[in-house]
């Protein structure tokens, strides 16, 4: 995984350093606000996504990051992962 910070996105790649996904984000401060998740079709199912929204969390928590999940596959994700609930805001409305 490598925060790809010119482009706002984490980037997953494979051994041949073709992008397997990305998970962008708009930071403002210490907020961090993780906008869309995209993996590539053939990339899907192997846990890319999982490794990228495993990544951004950890980033953020390190950096000591407030993280808004607009994007629904990482606030799926995150309602699987309780431990990273200290640093996530959430609004009380969902959008579809």
């Amino acid at each position: 995984m490598t925060d790809a910070t010119e482009r706002e996105r984490f980037e997953a790649r494979d051994e041949n350093d073709v992008l397997a996904g990305v998970l962008t984000y708009q930071l403002t401060g210490t907020i961090i606000a993780y906008t869309h998740t995209r993996v590539e079709p053939a990339y899907e199912g192997q846990g890319v996504g999982t490794a990228l929204a495993r990544a951004a969390m950890d980033d953020a928590r390190t950096r000591g990051r407030t993280v808004v999940p607009i994007c629904p596959f990482l606030s799926g994700w995150l309602d699987k992962h309780p431990e990273y609930e200290k640093i996530v805001v959430r609004s009380t409305r969902r959008i579809k």
